[in-house]
């Protein structure tokens, strides 16, 4: 596993990271949020042995990054923030340069490359040289790189920044396809991708970690989870919404929207319990409205990582 231990990191009076702590078992994969300037790619820095910390130390699969760097870093796949590439190499002089690092040599270099390049999707650039590359080619080719040796973990800095969306799928694809064996850090200020890739998350702000759960926990705690968007024909949106408000388990009605066409009302669940969705449609049908649709809503990222990493 990666296990980060009472880790901190201070600039001069600046303390970019405040006592982080937490482990990654092979099979997850961290997401690792936060707004800009939170510490984010100073973590991942210190994870990867890039920068000393201050104080805490690192694991890598029980080598200290510290006190054993090599076997440390033997053991991880890096994509640093902004993807460094040599320019005036090609892309597969690049890859090739990067295995030869990584010990390996002959046939099994030029394999490794080979696979490596077919599952980054970088058949057409192959030949070209890394500074006539677009961005999310760029990226690409600083992901490959990382994974070419097939590393138990991986850490890996914003890996889909610049890619369009179909290279973001793809990347996410492939992430979740090697996370079986791997332990995977996945560093992102997209929250979609926490629920297409992440099997977890942590939530870092001003160098200290505000929250740790799974994606579902964290759309929990927003105030939206677990309440119901009923969409009603057109009826006198005050009146429907005092008539839902009597049903049994209802806490309280918004009303969302209101038109010639449709009522949409918000119905909120007492003590965040469940609302019976028999009660309202029975209400409904008892006050002869019509009913176009009934949905639960789970919660929203955006709201909760705002309400968490906002400072007052």
């Amino acid at each position: 596993m990666i296990e980060v231990e009472q880790l901190s990191k201070h600039f001069g009076p600046k303390r970019a990271v405040d006592d982080v702590s937490f482990t990654v078992e092979k099979g997850e994969i961290l997401g690792f949020l936060g707004p800009n300037g939170a510490g984010k790619s100073t973590t991942m820095r210190m994870i990867t042995g890039f920068i000393p910390p201050t104080a805490g130390r690192v694991r890598i699969g029980g080598a200290d990054v510290g006190d054993a760097p090599l076997a440390a870093r033997k053991q991880i796949g890096y994509l640093p923030e902004n993807a460094p590439v040599y320019p005036d190499m090609t892309v597969n002089g690049y890859l090739e340069f990067c295995a030869e690092v990584r010990g390996f040599s002959g046939s099994e270099r030029q394999r490794r490359v080979a696979a490596t390049i077919e599952k980054c999707f970088l058949e057409r650039v192959t030949h070209q040289t890394v500074s006539t590359l677009s961005k999310g080619y760029k990226q690409r080719v600083c992901f490959a790189q990382s994974i070419l040796h097939d590393p138990a973990y991986l850490i890996l800095d914003e890996p889909t920044d610049g890619l369009d969306p179909n290279q973001k799928h793809e990347v996410r694809q492939m992430i979740k396809t090697m996370a079986a064996d791997k332990a995977i850090i996945f560093s992102t200020h997209i929250l979609d991708e926490v629920d297409a890739v992440c099997t977890r998350a942590i939530i870092i702000a001003e160098g200290k970690i505000v929250a740790d759960d799974t994606p579902t926990g964290l759309r929990s705690r927003s105030p939206l989870a677990g309440a119901l968007t009923l969409t009603l024909g057109a009826t006198e949106a005050e009146a429907a919404a005092e008539r839902f408000q009597q049903v049994a388990g209802v806490q309280s009605v918004n009303i969302v929207s209101n038109s010639d066409e449709a009522v949409q009302l918000r119905i909120f669940p007492a003590d965040r319990g469940a609302i019976a969705v028999d009660s309202l449609l029975a209400e409904a049908a008892a006050r002869q409205l019509t009913v176009k649709a009934i949905t639960t809503e789970q919660g929203r990222l955006d709201e909760v990582f705002r309400a968490i990493t906002t400072i007052s």
